[in-house]
């Protein structure tokens, strides 16, 4: 299988880099148009540009970005990307009337000594969804994930194996075969509130998810093997100097990192109670606008998750020290309240496990809700600015009053 697009090598211990030869290679962009025909009707040329050409035996990429396809190409992205998604697996016909399985695409390629298989979900959602919000292409996206190397978030307790891009630029998680099954059901309703999120200015403190991957390799000299699947997402705290990290539930059981005799404490994730006991001395202040707008970012996040029934987010906070500003986003929302939760929930809410008197780190998907947003009101504060007071002496009708006293100004989010 040709690497067309973006010259990529393989490591074996590297698994972005068998994301990428993959998105990379002839036989994807071949399956993609396949897949837009089965979703349109009709191939779009440009959904990956053209394939590389020979001049004087040299390989010459050709830079097409996926940025110059005119929009008035395709559908509408809002229902292209909520609506065709949940297309079941077999069963449906294509435009052409011809049976498609399924709307990912499976990949396999080898060379002399190992066998590569790399299974690309919701391929098509996920280019869409990547071109409206990762500006700087398919191409730069596809030579970050050339490199990666294996990365401890110290002091998380999800127990997941995790790599980072070299670039620094994207993380991905290990999931859990419960997860990726719980996201081939929750994937259609992301990409339409992504999107939506996207087009129409709405504040959103999800962590972005730009692809989900399921790989496997067999080493034939060697014997080793491996399959995982694999969640690509951004890394929130890329390009800042952050020197303080929390992931925050809102729960306080089993909410402590030991800190003691840590000497790269920066690199520490805490937890729920590390940062209760910091705020004694340095509170995490906010200014109004700012508070404002997190609040609805993450009200309308969490009535989103709650109403998919996914529960056991976090909202990941870190200080940048150069900027002073908090960076926040919601981390580790795709698993969904199954029965395991359920029961889990029922043993730690019986005190058997201890921790009597406290409420369960797991509860229903609207508790879980209720707590985490009650808890992110407590943990940021706001602090008084220069706007604070303006406009009360002026006379205004009743009604418009009482419209206006909870009202803040607010910036885009990413000024937190």
């Amino acid at each position: 299988m040709a690497c067309e697009r973006v010259p990529v090598v393989v490591y074996d211990q590297e698994p972005s880099s068998i994301i990428a030869y993959a998105l990379s290679s002839g036989d994807y962009q071949v399956k993609l148009r396949e897949v837009q025909t089965f979703l349109w009707g009709t191939p779009k040329d440009g959904a990956f540009g053209s394939s590389t050409s020979s001049k004087g035996g040299k390989q010459t990429d050709m830079n097409i970005s996926m940025e110059s396809m005119r929009e008035t190409d395709e559908p509408d992205g809002v229902s292209m990307l909520a609506g065709t998604a949940a297309v079941p697996e077999g069963g449906e016909k294509s435009k052409t009337g011809k049976q498609l399985s399924n709307i990912h695409i499976e990949l396999q390629f080898s060379d002399a000594n190992a066998k590569f298989y790399c299974r690309v979900y919701f391929a098509e959602q996920f280019r869409k969804l990547r071109k409206l919000i990762f500006p700087d292409g398919e191409e730069m996206f596809i030579r970050s994930l050339g490199r990666c190397k294996p990365w401890e978030a110290r002091g998380g307790k999800s127990g997941s194996a995790f790599c980072k891009t070299d670039d620094d630029r994207f993380i991905m998680k290990q999931m859990s075969s419960m997860e990726a099954d719980s996201f081939e059901k929750f994937g259609p309703q992301y990409f339409g509130y992504m999107t939506k999120a996207s087009t129409e200015k709405n504040p959103t403190a999800l962590a972005k998810i730009l692809g989900v991957f399921r790989i496997g390799f067999r080493n034939t000299q060697t014997n080793s093997t491996l399959k995982q699947d694999l969640l690509v997402m951004e890394n929130l705290f890329y390009n800042r100097k952050i020197v303080q990290k929390f992931d925050l539930k809102g729960s306080m059981r089993n909410r402590l990192v030991n800190t003691a005799g840590k000497q790269a404490e920066e690199e520490l994730v805490l937890l729920d109670e590390n940062l209760l006991k910091s705020s004694v001395d340095s509170p995490l202040y906010l200014r109004p606008h700012s508070k404002s707008v997190l609040k609805t970012a993450i009200t309308n996040d969490s009535m989103f998750l709650s109403t998919n029934l996914v529960m056991d987010y976090s909202l990941l906070v870190g200080l940048d020290e150069v900027t002073k500003e908090l960076v926040v986003g919601i981390i580790d929302y795709i698993r969904t309240f199954t029965w395991d939760k359920k029961l889990e929930m029922v043993i730690k809410g019986s005190g058997i496990l201890g921790g009597q008197g406290k409420m369960p780190t797991v509860v229903s998907p609207q508790l879980y809700r209720n707590r985490f947003l009650e808890a992110m009101e407590r943990y940021f504060l706001h602090v008084a600015d220069q706007w604070n007071g303006l406009g009360r002496d002026f006379p205004v009708a009743k009604d418009q009053m009482s419209e206006d006293q909870d009202m803040d100004v607010t910036q885009p989010a990413s000024k937190r």
